[in-house]
C-alpha cells in the first residue's frame, strides 16, 4: 500500500440511488481515486474515497460540479 493511499471522508447530500449514479462519472473519471461509496443510509449521507493520490480539494470539487453539497466529515 502506498504511504498516500487513504480514506477521505465527506458528508454530503448524495441521497438516493440516483444522486449516486448522478455523481460516478465525475468520481470514476477521476485519477487518484481507488474506490469510492456513499452510505446513503447515514443521516449524514457520508462519502468514503479510498484515495490513491487525489485530494479532499479535488474531490469536493469534482462533487460540487456533479451539483451536490459535500463537507469533509470533521472527526468527533
Amino acid at each position: 500500500m502506498n504511504t498516500n493511499d487513504k480514506t477521505l471522508k465527506f458528508k454530503t447530500n448524495i441521497n438516493c440511488g440516483g444522486c449516486v449514479t448522478k455523481v460516478t462519472p465525475f468520481l470514476n473519471d477521476e485519477d487518484g481515486i481507488c474506490h469510492w461509496e456513499v452510505d446513503t443510509t447515514t443521516q449524514d449521507k457520508i462519502l468514503s474515497v479510498y484515495s490513491e493520490g487525489i485530494t479532499e480539494e479535488e474531490v469536493i470539487q469534482k462533487v460540487q460540479d456533479a451539483g451536490f453539497k459535500i463537507e469533509t466529515l470533521k472527526s468527533k
